[in-house]
């Protein structure tokens, strides 16, 4: 894969269709240090260099939809969220697929890490181009997930990816084709109100 063509794309889906059931409340819409988690994972995906800003919406979308209103993103809204993330993410990959045909990758993000930083995603598309690696994922907690970044070559298998299972899935069962930067802070996210109280910034 040459990804130092100058017409090299990718586009960054951030996944926002979940229910935060254990949350009670739209973790999305969480303000960490003066902005909503949704916000910030699509400032960094924009800042980091993507083409495009794919943002897959499901539960409260309504509401979620005002929060990024008049941001360079484009919205598909995923009618079967509760199937899971696997799901969510064969659903933004098709939207992909099915709007931006010269895409070279794909970064696929969450809004759970109220650590994430635009150094991070760069880091991530360095060592995409200077690895040529079809997979560069995150590293922490002695496992590889998310923000994890997909060479085309890839899309197909994420398409057969199972409904409840997400990224970290096709991580494993391709560990042999896999780059990873570390990222400590990754292995915090909020799933709870208590998580929230408990987050030392």
């Amino acid at each position: 894969m040459n990804v130092h063509n100058a017409n090299f794309r990718w586009i960054a889906v951030v996944l926002a269709a979940g229910a935060s059931a254990r949350m009670g409340r739209p973790k999305q819409l969480i303000e960490v240090g003066g902005e909503t988690l949704i916000r910030k994972a699509i400032r960094c995906s924009q800042k980091a260099g993507a083409d495009e800003i794919v943002v897959v919406l499901g539960y409260n979308h309504e509401e979620i939809k005002k929060e990024i209103e008049g941001m360079p993103i484009h919205i598909t809204i995923h009618e079967h969220a509760e199937k899971g993330m696997g799901s969510s993410i064969k659903h933004g990959v098709n939207f992909v697929l099915n709007n931006y045909s010269e895409v070279n990758a794909l970064m696929i993000l969450v809004c759970d890490q109220p650590l994430l930083t635009l150094i991070h995603l760069k880091k991530i598309i360095e060592e995409f181009k200077h690895s040529k690696s079809p997979i560069v994922a995150s590293a922490y907690s002695n496992r590889k997930g998310v923000p994890v970044l997909f060479h085309r070559s890839m899309f197909d298998q994420l398409l057969q990816l199972d409904d409840e299972h997400g990224a970290k899935k096709m991580i494993e069962q391709n560990s042999a084709l896999v780059k990873a930067v570390d990222f400590p802070d990754g292995s915090i996210d909020l799933d709870t109100p208590e998580d929230v109280r408990n987050l030392k910034l």
